[in-house]
């Protein structure tokens, strides 16, 4: 399969919604992001790259930090994550503090913000501290993606911190609870730093290598979690990784994946690649608009949807 012909027709194809979304003006430090940007990478088992477009442009992960702090949490935890956290898709805002209320504390699944900000407060008790905890998070993402350069941008977590009154206010309904162990303050912070890591397409989609090979870094030999927990990070992805919209995402990527409202889209061919598309506009739920499309293109072009 020619996958660089695939991808410049994809290119060519979404070049007309480059600027039909609106950038996340929530944060300050994302709002002046070009939004006339799209890249997209692929990447194989043998760590051949396919690439179009804007992808050496490194762009604020946000969310899409979700999944590898999700994967630590599991690995560490395994199914006793689940007590203090769901894995139901929300079919909410991914910052409803109505839904938290309603269910006692409990976050419905690791990628809306409660949850993600549950799974880092695990992460900071298992490693003893945020300082410690950033590291090791930083360490991971390092590891998996093959760049030991990679580091978070202070201007954009700093940003967030400074606007970050909802999800401060999430994660003290938490603590309200009793479902957060570490300081509020401390939580969140962490939080935004993962959050605030910058990649580009190319790093992010040999980042989700392991997932797309149950659990096993193809080119390493690396496992970084079993086949049976593998599976689950896939599931949840596919089922709630793009918030209110997953179901949506499902039926028209049919892929694991998961957003970022950077823009950026990471998703998982089960035994073929990892795939990383990036487009700043985001349409009305937080995901990238030509960057939907563009999945949804190369499902159908190559028949790769794992339905």
């Amino acid at each position: 399969m020619d996958y660089q012909l695939i991808l410049n027709e994809i290119a060519e194809e979404i070049m007309s919604l480059q600027d039909k979304g609106k950038v996340a003006n929530y944060i300050p430090a994302l709002e002046n992001v070009n939004p006339e940007q799209f890249g997209m990478s692929l990447t194989l088992f043998d760590g051949t790259q396919y690439n179009v477009g804007d992808f050496n442009t490194l762009f604020s992960i946000q969310s899409i930090s979700k999944v590898f702090t999700f994967t630590l949490a599991l690995k560490f935890y395994s199914t006793g994550l689940y007590k203090r956290i769901g894995r139901e898709p929300s079919g909410n805002p991914f910052n409803s503090l109505v839904q938290l209320e309603y269910e006692h504390g409990v976050p419905r699944n690791p990628f809306i913000n409660a949850g993600a900000i549950n799974v880092t407060d695990t992460l900071m008790s298992y490693y003893g501290d945020s300082t410690t905890a950033s590291k090791e998070i930083m360490q991971f993402i390092q590891d998996i993606a093959g760049e030991p350069s990679l580091t978070h941008n202070e201007i954009v977590s700093t940003s967030e911190m400074d606007h970050g009154f909802r999800n401060m206010a999430l994660a003290n309904l938490m603590k309200s609870f009793n479902n957060l162990d570490n300081d509020v303050h401390d939580v969140v912070q962490t939080y935004f730093r993962h959050c605030a890591i910058e990649m580009n397409t190319k790093m992010l989609s040999r980042a989700m290598l392991f997932l797309s090979n149950h659990g096993i870094d193809p080119i390493s030999g690396v496992e970084y979690l079993s086949e049976q927990q593998a599976k689950r990070v896939n599931a949840v992805m596919l089922t709630c990784g793009h918030y209110d919209a997953s179901g949506d995402f499902a039926f028209h990527v049919g892929l694991p994946g998961k957003s970022g409202v950077g823009g950026g889209i990471v998703a998982v061919v089960p035994k073929k690649m990892g795939i990383c598309v990036w487009s700043p506009g985001l349409n009305a739920q937080g995901n990238s608009l030509a960057g939907t499309l563009a999945l949804e293109l190369f499902t159908s072009k190559t028949g790769m949807s794992i339905f």
